[in-house]
C-alpha cells in the first residue's frame, strides 16, 4: 500500500496522519510513505522527457506495484495544492491507477476540505481508479495532536485508521474472490 500526502510542508497534518498509518498497519501490511512530491517535474502534456525522469518513474514504480494507495491532501485556495494534482497529472495516460484500489482522508475539520475532496474525487474518476468509497472518511486532526515524533496521538483518529484498513482489507479480499 501507498500512502501519499498531497503536503509539501513540514509538520503537515495530512502527512502526520498517514505517517501514523505506516505504523499502524497491521503485521499482513506493507504501508510505505512515498516522499518525492517536491522532486516531481511540472506535467507537460506529452513531454517525454518526463518519462524519464528518475522522481516520476520511481512514483510510477511504487503506484503500479501498489495492492492500493491511500491520499491525504490539504486544501489550497479551494481545490488540491498544485503539486499534488501535478503528481496526479503525471500518473493520467499511463494507467498507474486504473482500477487500482485508491482512498482518501481529510484530516480537516468539518466544513473544510470539501473543494479538494471533490476534486481528487472528480480526477481519480477520471482515471479509472477503483475508489474504496467506505474507507473515504473524514478524520479530523488537530495540530496540538500531532506529537513531537510527528505522529498522531488522538486515540479517536488511531481507532479511525484501524477503520480504514479494515475497509481496504474487505475491498481487496471481495476482489480476489
Amino acid at each position: 500500500m501507498v500512502l501519499v500526502s498531497g503536503s509539501t510542508r513540514d509538520g503537515s497534518t495530512n502527512t502526520a496522519l498517514l505517517r501514523t498509518m505506516k505504523a499502524c498497519a497491521p503485521q499482513d501490511v506493507t504501508a510505505e510513505l512515498y516522499g518525492g512530491l517536491v522532486d516531481l517535474p511540472a506535467f507537460v502534456p506529452g513531454g517525454d522527457e518526463q518519462r524519464d525522469h528518475p522522481a516520476v518513474a520511481d512514483l510510477r514504480k511504487q503506484l503500479a506495484r501498489a495492492d492500493a494507495v491511500v491520499f491525504s491532501t490539504p486544501e489550497y485556495a479551494g481545490t488540491l495544492p498544485g503539486s499534488f494534482k501535478n503528481l496526479l497529472d503525471l500518473t493520467v495516460g499511463t494507467g498507474e491507477l486504473n482500477r487500482k484500489p485508491v482512498a482518501w482522508v481529510t484530516v480537516a475539520h468539518p466544513g473544510r476540505g470539501d473543494g479538494a475532496q471533490a476534486t481528487l474525487a472528480t480526477v481519480l474518476r477520471y482515471v479509472d481508479a477503483d475508489v474504496i468509497t467506505s474507507a473515504c472518511v473524514r478524520l479530523p486532526v488537530s495540530r496540538d495532536s500531532v506529537g513531537p515524533d510527528g505522529m498522531v496521538t488522538d486515540p479517536v483518529v488511531i481507532d479511525g485508521i484501524a477503520a480504514i484498513f479494515r475497509q481496504i482489507h474487505a475491498h481487496l479480499d471481495a476482489q480476489a474472490e
